[in-house]
C-alpha cells in the first residue's frame, strides 16, 4: 500500500471528523483549541516555562469564545435564513413582496454575521500564533543556559605538553595545513562566513555524509534529496518563521525561503494528506545543502566552520502515531549517540530549556561533542520532538482505526551528520605534526586512508 493518500485541500475555515464533534469547524494551523477550552492552565504552564507571559493565554481563550460566540450567531442567522427562503418559496403571490423585502434584510444580516464570524476567526487565529508547542513534562524551564545534562560519554582528549608544547591546534589551523578549508577564498567568492572545503576536507564531508546515510539506511529510513527552496505555507507550517525568522534567506521576488535544514521540505512531504502508519512510521533522512543567516550571532564563533551561512546535513524525520513519538524520540537520539560513539568523540546529552526549544519542539536532546580548543562541548547534533505541532499546520493526518476518524499526526527530527562534525574529528584525531587520524568507520569511504597527513 502506498504510504499515503491526498485529502481535498482545506481552507482556514474546515469541516472535520477527527478530534473535535463532527461537522464543527475549526483552524488546522494551531494546537489543539480543545487543549485551550479544556486545559488552559497547562497552557499556560508551557508558556511560562517558555518564558512567555500568561497573557498570551488568556488572551487566546477570550478569542476562542469571541469566536465561537461569532460563528454560533452566524450559524443560526444562516438557519433562519435558510428556513425563511422555504417560506417565501411557498407563499401566495400577493405576499411574495414584502416577504422578499424581509429576506434581503436578512441576507444584509447573514453578510455582517459572517464577517463578524470571518473576523473573529482571524482575532483568535493571530492570538493562538503566540501559543508555542506545549512542552512536555519534565522539560526544564528557563532559557538557553537552564539546560539539564542528562549524561556525559567517553573522556575528552587530553593533550601532552611534550607533543604539543603550545596545546592542540584548532581546526581550521589543521584544515590550512591539510589542504582541507579554505576560509579566505569563501570570504573573496561569497563574504564572511562562507568557505570551501577541498581536497581531503571534500572528501571527508562526503565520507561523513555516507557513513550516516548508510547508518540511517540500515534502521529503515528511506533516502531523500530535498529542495532547498520551499514556499512560505511550508516555511511558515513547520513553524520556522516566528521570532527566529530573521535567521532565514528569504527570495522576495520569488517568495521563496532557502531552508535552514531539510526538515523544513520533509514536513511540506505529506502536507493535505492522510499518511498510512498501519505498519509503523514513515522514516525519512534527508540529505540537503542549508542555509543560515545567523542572524545575531555577530562576534560568536566567527573562526572556521562551526557558524557558517552554508552547510551540508543529513537530517532524520519521522511521521508517527502520537501515541509512540516518545519511543521514537528516543531511538532518534540512540542513532546519533551511536554514530558520535563510533567516530571516538567524547560527548554530552543535554535536555534543552524550554525557553530555548523553538516554536514547533516539545523537546528537544542536543548532543554536544568535545572541542579541545574551546575546552567546551560544542552542538554537533540535535533531536526534536514536535508532537501534533506542525502536522496540524500542515494538516498531515493518519487514521489510528480502520473506518475510524483521522488525527493529526505525530513530527519528529534529528541530525545524524552535518558538516559541523568535521571541527571535532580534526581536532580530536589530530597528531603533533599536524597530521588527524581517520576515525575507523569512515576508512571504507575514503580508500582504506588511515591518516590525513599535511600538504607539502
Amino acid at each position: 500500500m502506498p504510504p499515503s493518500t491526498p485529502s481535498s485541500h482545506r481552507t482556514s475555515w474546515e469541516r472535520t471528523g477527527g478530534g473535535d464533534a463532527p461537522g464543527t469547524l475549526r483552524l488546522s494551523n494551531v494546537i489543539d483549541p480543545a487543549l485551550l477550552r479544556d486545559q488552559p492552565e497547562l497552557v499556560t504552564r508551557s508558556q511560562e516555562a517558555r518564558g512567555h507571559s500568561s497573557d498570551t493565554v488568556s488572551d487566546a481563550v477570550a478569542a476562542e469564545q469571541a469566536r465561537r460566540t461569532a460563528l454560533t450567531a452566524f450559524e443560526e442567522l444562516r438557519a433562519e435564513q435558510n428556513a425563511f427562503g422555504k417560506t417565501v418559496a411557498k407563499a401566495p403571490k400577493d405576499e411574495k413582496a414584502a416577504l422578499v423585502a424581509q429576506a434581503k434584510e436578512l441576507a444584509a444580516k447573514v453578510k455582517d454575521a459572517q464577517q463578524a464570524a470571518n473576523d473573529a476567526d482571524a482575532a483568535f487565529a493571530a492570538a493562538m500564533t503566540k501559543i508555542e508547542n506545549i512542552v512536555v513534562d519534565g522539560v526544564p524551564a528557563g532559557g538557553e543556559e537552564n539546560f539539564i545534562t542528562l549524561r556525559e560519554v567517553g573522556t575528552p582528549r587530553e593533550f601532552d605538553e611534550t607533543d604539543f608544547p603550545n596545546g592542540p591546534r584548532d581546526h581550521l589551523e589543521l584544515g590550512e595545513l591539510l589542504g582541507a578549508i579554505d576560509m579566505e577564498r569563501g570570504a573573496k567568492v561569497s563574504g564572511a562566513r562562507f568557505y570551501f572545503l577541498k581536497g581531503i576536507g571534500a572528501r571527508l564531508e562526503i565520507a561523513l555524509m555516507n557513513y550516516a546515510l548508510n547508518t540511517a539506511l540500515e534502521n529503515g529510513f528511506t533516502p531523500m534529496i530535498t529542495p532547498t527552496l520551499v514556499r512560505p505555507e511550508i516555511m511558515a507550517g513547520t513553524g520556522f518563521l516566528g521570532e527566529h525568522s530573521d535567521e532565514i534567506y528569504h527570495l522576495e521576488e520569488d517568495d521563496m525561503y532557502l531552508v535552514g535544514t531539510s526538515e523544513v521540505a520533509l514536513a511540506g512531504y505529506h502536507k493535505d494528506e492522510i499518511v498510512d502508519l498501519s505498519n509503523g512510521p514513515l522514516k525519512y533522512a534527508g540529505w540537503s545543502t542549508c542555509y543560515r543567516r545567523e542572524a545575531g550571532s555577530h562576534g560568536k564563533d566567527t573562526r572556521g566552520i562551526i557558524r557558517v551561512h552554508q552547510f551540508n546535513k543529513l537530517e532524520m524525520f519521522v511521521y508517527a502515531d502520537p501515541e509512540t513519538a516518545q519511543a521514537e524520540h528516543e531511538r532518534l537520539l540512540a542513532l546519533e549517540e551511536q554514530m558520535l560513539t563510533s567516530l571516538g568523540l567524547a560527548y554530552r546529552v543535554i535536555d534543552v530549556a524550554a525557553g530555548d526549544l523553538g516554536s514547533s519542539a516539545a523537546r528537544k536532546y542536543d548532543t554536544e561533542a568535545w572541542v579541545p580548543t574551546q575546552g567546551a562541548f560544542r552542538e554537533l547534533t540535535s533531536t526534536s520532538n514536535c508532537t501534533t505541532f506542525q502536522a496540524r499546520r500542515l494538516d498531515v493526518r493518519h487514521r489510528p482505526e480502520e473506518g475510524g476518524r483521522t488525527q493529526h499526526v505525530a513530527t519528529l527530527n534529528g541530525t545524524l551528520a552535518t558538516t559541523r562534525w568535521i571541527v571535532a574529528i580534526l581536532e580530536n584525531g589530530q597528531r603533533p605534526d599536524g597530521s588527524v587520524v581517520v576515525p575507523e568507520p569512515l576508512r571504507p569511504y575514503l580508500g582504506g586512508l588511515e591518516v590525513m597527513e599535511p600538504i607539502a
